[in-house]
């Protein structure tokens, strides 16, 4: 008896459900994604007191999204090379690393990209009150 599959929508239903699985799964074991998605509240936050420009918010959302994604990928990452290599080994280490680094070139960029967004207002806030 051969085996059928899913609707369509459903089984779209059924990949957003793996997804968000998979965002939960990494939220709740990675303390550095809590602390991603921290910082995006207060930026959020401050956008919103700010009010900021259609553009400036497609800014911080693309910023917010890198920085997450790349978390992501380096969670995933390190859950296959642990189960690959569960003992120390050099090259499982230096995949580890660069995955990391992936991160931290993510955050750079986002913090770059949220000066060149916050700085004129803040200016302009520490003008107007000094």
């Amino acid at each position: 008896m051969e085996r059928r599959r899913p609707p369509f929508i459903r089984s779209r239903l059924n990949s957003f459900g793996y997804a968000l699985k998979g965002i939960s799964a990494a939220f709740r074991s990675e303390v550095n994604l809590r602390w991603h998605v921290i910082s995006a509240g207060m930026v959020v936050a401050a956008g919103l007191y700010l009010s900021l420009t259609a553009l400036e918010w497609v800014v911080i959302c693309f910023a917010i999204g890198l920085v997450w994604m790349a978390e992501l990928f380096n969670t995933a990452l390190e859950v296959v090379v642990n189960l690959v290599s569960p003992n120390h080994h050099p090259l499982a280490g230096k995949a580890k690393d660069i995955a990391a680094g992936a991160v931290l070139v993510a955050s750079l960029t986002a913090m770059v990209a949220g000066l060149f967004v916050f700085l004129p207002y803040l200016w302009a806030l520490w003008e107007k009150y000094t």
